[in-house]
């Protein structure tokens, strides 16, 4: 079976400055793939290469065998660290705004059943993502990992069949990671999800994903550091969490286990 998402030779170069190289990579429908590296390491480049943010210098991306046109597509779905909402706007009309960008390009405005179907919709997301009852909040009056939570709403409103994650949890207090973690791995298994996420904790990366990609520079020149670009170093399969309603953490390495150097 061929895979959902395919890497194939991607170098991203600015001048002389060389991010990745040779990065070859296969991301089969419903994986949960977690993005391992030190700073640097061209983790963040990747994930916008995958949006459509960024065009690769060279390389190819191919979406069901099909090269992916260089723009952001419904097909992909992003969550930021920090929150990308729009404070002037309640959790309800952020969500619904969404729908209004993909329906009606050309007003963003929907009208009479068609908004309607929109409104219920983004209610249903809403739901999902633990924030019925805070449909007419502002951002302002919620905490961090509500706005996190909208945020997410946000990304899957349109149905995207990758959803990328640049290290979401990253700004939040450990109790709410946790539950954010939670949530996302509920979302991944209701939705059907393939997700991609950036993280800089290794525990949260064994411990969410079903495969973990480390991202680093095979090759230094401490005369020209920017000589070389970082490709995967490790590509590890995790056993499948078939339960992950349980407590159980499986193969969670430590910093003194792995090494991404």
């Amino acid at each position: 079976m061929s895979a959902l998402l395919g890497l194939r030779n991607i170098w991203v170069e600015y001048g002389d400055k060389i991010v990745l190289e040779r990065v070859d990579l296969d991301v089969e429908a419903g994986s949960f793939v977690s993005i391992i590296g030190p700073s640097g390491a061209g983790k963040s480049s990747l994930l916008r290469i995958i949006l459509g943010q960024e065009i690769p210098t060279r390389g190819t991306i191919l979406l069901d065998g099909t090269p992916l046109t260089p723009e952001c597509g419904p097909d992909r779905g992003v969550v930021f660290q920090r929150y990308p909402v729009f404070p002037h706007l309640s959790v309800l009309r952020n969500t619904v705004f969404g729908l209004e960008c993909a329906k009606a390009p050309l007003s963003a405005r929907l009208f009479g059943a068609a908004r309607r179907a929109a409104m219920d919709e983004a209610v249903e997301m809403l739901n999902a993502v633990g924030l019925g009852d805070s449909l007419h909040l502002y951002p302002a009056q919620m905490s961090g990992g509500m706005q996190q939570r909208l945020a997410i709403a946000q990304a899957l409103i349109k149905r995207p069949r990758i959803l990328l994650l640049d290290e979401p949890f990253g700004a939040l207090d450990p109790g709410i990671r946790t539950d954010m973690h939670e949530l996302i791995t509920r979302l991944w298994r209701d939705y059907s999800l393939t997700i991609i996420m950036v993280t800089h904790d290794i525990r949260e990366a064994f411990g969410l994903g079903t495969r973990v990609v480390a991202l680093d520079k095979r090759r230094h020149d401490p005369h020209a550091p920017h000589r070389f670009g970082a490709t995967a170093v490790y590509d590890l399969p995790l056993r499948n969490k078939v339960d992950r309603t349980t407590d159980e953490e499986p193969g969670i390495p430590t910093n003194e286990t792995l090494s991404i150097s």
